[in-house]
């Protein structure tokens, strides 16, 4: 009797255990705003993850982009940015993402839940490539600025006309905005009448000049050309800036020349985290390592005073004076930034720099009303499953098919809490997993009647047979239930998402339906038995 206590307890409690994993509670998920924002919110559901093909999301094909340069080795280039792209899928936050490689040149990218797919995009397809470089102090830029002008005129390069002066309508406002620090220039090297020249202005600060946004296009397409390429200083870079400041009215995007050979790099970076602080706003704190710290503080070291510019993707960020040699720590100031810009840089500097280039070769929107009708079907499937299962197993067996569709109650609550305790996603597969388990979980229980029939038929009392009919149906249902888990795991190794959501369900059900059919249906014969000492008849 003490046995049958133990038995009946240990079913309840993990019946209770089961409610209790599924009962509704507060979580933090990403939702969209009614404003169209997105953002965490908390909400109250049960805690059973949804896949794709459930909730929506998107679902992304990246390839390697070779535009600029080729590449030779695209597995291996794959590979690595494979690792890449799932360390900022991770940490942006989505439940459960599929990042897998497929062929030699692609990434497949499904994130459920995901309806900002621009955000997205930019968050894998990001270089993150940061390095710290200190701007021109020599004035290197103006004093090839009238052999610029030179290879402009002579390769017929501008897109405007110039007067015998030079000048254009827009190149006295720019002067204006920056009158002072032009009389503070150095006028006998810098030439502000020729057609590269007047584009830009000097702002007083080494390296640093001024360019109005309406010329920012020619004076871009001046700097991709090769003969301009080849006249720009030695050792030196041109980057833009990544905001716009508006002054005097007039929009206006710095320029920075900056020495070529970075003091350090990203490579050294082991963390970032975006925060706000009240006079630079939006920033994101860094972290280098022992190593990039020692660097870092000799090479600052020497440049006290100097402006250094963070450079992410060739795009300065900002362009601070160092006021003392800097250690591990630093920031990168987002200036009108947002904190969730903030936070996607952080996100892929802590992943880091992709080895190489990636475009988006596929991008598709899957809707939250297919998932809706999907779980819809998928609730039918299963309650005609069990509808048919109930009526099979008590119109044939009777009174053992009843204890066996109690102990399917259990089975179905039993399968969801494991589910949900380990996290698994469930998917439109998944769920014809489930149902399918269903009827796997009543096949233990055909091969325990059926034996325990027989045992019956050969003259043994109703005790007896019902101790030999599990004793020798166990081999068989642990037989069968080992292979069809095997076949799970192989699944679930070498599947892809949806496929491994089949395989976590069908493996989930199989743990529940041999505990159900060998343990819990037992037990429910001992219950009976206790109560019917001297039942001569079973109802099976």
């Amino acid at each position: 009797m003490s046995n049958l206590k133990y038995r009946i307890a240990l079913i309840l409690g993990l019946a209770a255990l089961s409610l209790v994993a599924l009962t509704p509670r507060n979580t933090i998920e990403r939702v969209k705003r009614a404003d169209g924002s997105i953002g965490f919110d908390t909400v109250k559901r049960v805690p059973l993850k949804r896949g794709l093909d459930l909730q929506g999301g998107m679902h992304m094909t990246l390839e390697l982009d070779e535009t600029d340069r080729a590449i030779a080795d695209k597995s291996d280039a794959i590979d690595r940015s494979l690792k890449v792209v799932r360390t900022r899928i991770d940490e942006f936050g989505v439940s459960e993402p599929v990042v897998q490689k497929v062929g030699s040149d692609r990434i497949i990218v499904e994130l459920p839940g995901i309806d900002d797919p621009e955000r997205a995009t930019q968050v894998v397809q990001k270089s993150a490539f940061l390095k710290f470089q200190i701007t021109d102090k020599t004035s290197a830029l103006e004093r090839v600025a009238s052999r610029l002008d030179g290879i402009v005129r002579e390769k017929k390069l501008g897109t405007r006309t110039v007067t015998a002066a030079g000048d254009t309508a827009n190149a006295p406002g720019l002067k204006a905005l920056f009158s002072d620090t032009g009389k503070r220039a150095d006028s006998a090297a810098t030439a502000t009448d020729g057609p590269f020249s007047r584009l830009i202005q000097p702002t007083g600060v080494p390296g640093i000049y001024a360019v109005m946004t309406t010329d920012m296009a020619e004076l871009d397409s001046y700097l991709k050309n090769p003969d301009i390429q080849a006249a720009l200083p030695p050792g030196k870079e041109v980057r833009w800036g990544a905001d716009t400041l508006v002054t005097a009215g007039r929009a206006v995007r710095s320029l920075y020349v900056l020495d070529a050979r970075p003091i350090i790099t990203g490579d050294y970076l082991t963390d970032a985290k975006p925060t706000q602080v009240p006079i630079e706003g939006t920033v994101v704190e860094f972290q280098l390592n022992n190593e990039g710290g020692r660097r870092f503080r000799v090479e600052t070291g020497k440049h006290v005073k100097d402006y250094m510019a963070i450079v992410l993707d060739d795009r300065v960020m900002s362009a601070p004076v160092i006021q003392s040699a800097i250690g591990t720590r630093g920031q990168i100031t987002m200036g009108g930034g947002s904190l969730q810009a903030a936070s996607d840089l952080a996100l892929v500097l802590r992943a880091g720099a992709l080895p190489a280039p990636l475009r988006v070769a596929e991008i598709r929107n899957i809707g939250a009303s297919l998932g809706a009708d999907s779980i819809q079907a998928g609730i039918t499937a299963g309650l005609i499953a069990i509808s048919l299962v109930i009526t099979i197993m008590v119109g044939y067996y009777r009174f053992s098919g009843m204890l066996a569709i109690a102990g399917l109650v259990l089975y179905v609550l039993y399968t969801m809490a494991a589910l949900s305790l380990f996290g698994a996603v469930l998917t439109l597969p998944g769920i014809a997993g489930f149902v399918l388990s269903i009827g796997i979980a009543v096949d233990a229980n055909v091969l325990i009647f059926e034996r325990i029939r027989e045992e019956i038929v050969h003259g043994k009392t109703v005790r007896t047979a019902v101790e030999e009919g599990f004793r020798h149906a166990l081999p068989a249902i642990i037989d069968t239930s080992v292979s069809t888990a095997l076949t799970a795991v192989v699944l679930y190794q070498f599947g892809t998402g949806p496929v491994r959501g089949f395989a976590v369900t069908l493996l989930a059900g199989i743990a529940a339906s041999l505990f159900t059919a060998i343990f819990v249906i037992r037990t429910f014969y001992l219950i009976w038995l206790n109560r019917n000492r001297t039942a001569e008849a079973l109802s099976i």
